[in-house]
């Protein structure tokens, strides 16, 4: 990553990348490898349908896990937060990190406690965080990221004062590598467990949008505008931010 305009480059005119993440000693996963996969769209599809990671770092010794919002473009990961923060103050400077994000699909239910699980959709990637520095690099970086949950409300909203963009600071790194990890289904008991008397299977849970709630000082009337037409009571959140989800290089 030579420059911040290296890394924010959300063109679509980018070349493809290769269809599968190369898996190493760090990234191969290793217990229960058939729930592994290492191919972009996997790992795309996980990625695409949160918004929420955990980010994994080291400053001085001790370790650090810091939950936060992101978005991703191609092969890039980016996450803001205030430039006051420790961990992007931290990361400026080029800081080896292990970004993960989760989905809990259900709890699976099994005849024995050995054997209950959870069903969960993972992906671990790894790459080295960096501060975009260059304002317009910063200004784009942001812009995307209401435009990823919100299609067009960057023509909508008062855009950010200076103040504002020195007061955030944006980061994001080039994923070297990444595994997904995911289980389904229900439960695998031993043979002789079949038998039990008790109930055994999968208790899914999913998050459903809920009916918006206007700001009180909204006029009267006032109705929803169309950037958050997808978010429509009722839709799995999944199902939409799926579908507001970038375009992928390999397609």
């Amino acid at each position: 990553m030579s420059s911040d305009t290296d890394l924010y480059s959300p063109s679509p005119t980018k070349p493809a990348a290769a269809s599968a993440f190369q898996p190493t000693a760090r990234s191969k996963v290793k217990r229960l490898p058939d729930r592994g996969a290492y191919d972009r769209e996997s790992v795309y599809a996980i990625l695409d349908t949160a918004f929420i990671a955990h980010i994994a770092y080291v400053i001085d010794g001790q370790p650090y896990v810091t939950p936060t919002s992101f978005w991703r473009e191609g092969d890039q990961l980016y996450w803001h937060g205030s430039s006051a923060s420790r961990m992007l103050r931290a990361q400026s400077a080029g800081l080896p990190v292990c970004f993960t994000v989760t989905h809990v699909d259900g709890l699976v239910v099994a005849r024995s406690g050995f054997h209950s699980s959870i069903n969960y959709r993972s992906v671990m990637a790894f790459g080295t965080a960096r501060r975009i520095e260059d304002i317009a690099a910063k200004t784009a970086a942001l812009d995307a990221f209401v435009e990823r949950l919100f299609p067009g409300r960057t023509g909508e909203i008062r855009r950010p004062n200076v103040q504002e963009i020195k007061a955030a600071s944006v980061l994001g790194m080039t994923i070297e590598e990444a595994a997904a990890k995911v289980r389904q289904g229900p439960p695998k008991d031993d043979e002789e467990d079949y038998a039990a008397p008790c109930w055994a299977g999968v208790l899914p849970f999913v998050t459903r949008l809920a009916a918006p709630q206007p700001d009180p000082r909204l006029p009267a009337g006032r109705a929803v505008t169309p950037d958050l037409a997808a978010y429509e009571t009722g839709r799995m959140l999944d199902e939409v931010l799926g579908q507001l989800a970038p375009v992928r290089p390999d397609r």
